[in-house]
């Protein structure tokens, strides 16, 4: 257990750091647009780029990993849809929000960093797979179904427009791509430029925790919102042994990609959800709440899937 204290406890203290930043310091959340420009647009995009680009083009194009990895969370998506929306009496858009804060996981901002580290750049794969096919039936999703409630009064063929450009345009799904591209090809850099993307690649994961630290402290708690009750023990509990189940059923999968895909899963809210739900004017402070509350126990949930892991208590194939 020591060794996974190791492991989490720097990890979480970045984020950490960058909550008590926010609340000590005196600067708004405008001070953040350049550090988050760099998150978004070159240092995770390096990342995604160096790991993808090493990998042999076999292992880039597992459809049945990802298929099982997207039925598994969106049965959670589908879930609490019906449970915000029949059970709860909420009306689409906020039956919408609650969905994805119960399945859209922080696989952007803590995903690499948390699964290079836990399990080496051998976890780069299932990661970019998982938050490539994910993040974009996410972007799918969320104005679907606000259009359908007559939330998003676009024509049909601008709100398809805007989703598609928002998947193919956005930086972490291109630089997957032209890492896709650059394994197939067998693309080696220069050693300039490798150095120039390794020392960008480093600097993600630190940039990116303590920029969600600053974030969350600049969206106070101010009430715990009673689907809380429900949306956390599914997001932290259920998803992950979902995902576990759902793979361990399709295939016999490589152990470390069956783990990573249960790592990512367990972790809390994204911040998108807040995003979205500003968006749409929708669920906004429930969506900072579920956030807040989500990320502070997932210490003990990411630490407790670790846990399983390297000691041998969660076997990779549930049905060898």
């Amino acid at each position: 257990m020591a060794d996974i204290v190791a492991l989490v406890m720097p990890f979480f203290g970045m984020i950490l750091l960058g909550y008590v930043s926010g609340r000590l310091g005196k600067l708004s959340a405008d001070a953040l647009g350049w550090l988050n420009f760099l998150i978004i647009y070159i240092a995770l995009p390096a990342l995604f780029f160096k790991l993808v680009s090493r990998t042999p083009i076999e292992q880039l194009t597992r459809i049945d990993f990802i298929a099982a990895a997207l039925a598994a969370t969106y049965s959670i998506f589908v879930f609490v849809f019906l449970i915000g929306r029949f059970i709860r009496g909420s009306n689409i858009p906020e039956s919408t929000l609650q969905s994805l804060a119960a399945c859209y996981g922080n696989i952007g901002y803590m995903g690499p960093g948390l699964a290079l580290l836990a399990f080496g750049e051998e976890a780069a794969v299932p990661v970019a797979l998982v938050f490539c096919f994910e993040n974009a039936m996410h972007f799918i999703a969320a104005p679907a179904l606000m259009a359908f409630a007559g939330g998003d009064k676009r024509p049909p063929l601008i709100l398809a427009w805007d989703v598609i450009r928002k998947i193919i345009t956005h930086p972490f799904i291109i630089a997957t791509a032209v890492g896709f591209a650059a394994a197939a090809i067998e693309f080696q850099p220069p050693l300039a430029l490798q150095r120039l993307i390794d020392n960008f690649a480093q600097a993600a994961a630190p940039c990116a925790l303590f920029a969600m630290g600053v974030t969350l402290a600049l969206r106070p708690l101010k009430r715990i919102p009673v689907e809380i009750s429900y949306i956390v023990p599914i997001k932290l509990v259920l998803h992950p042994i979902l995902v576990y189940v759902v793979l361990s059923f399709v295939g016999d999968f490589d152990p470390l990609w069956v783990y990573v895909a249960v790592l990512l899963a367990s972790l809390p809210t994204a911040t998108n959800v807040f995003v979205i739900g500003q968006q749409y004017g929708v669920w906004q402070e429930r969506a900072s709440a579920t956030i807040m509350i989500t990320t502070v126990l997932s210490v003990l949930s990411v630490s407790l899937v670790l846990y399983a892991i390297k000691s041998g208590l969660l076997p990779p194939d549930l049905f060898p």
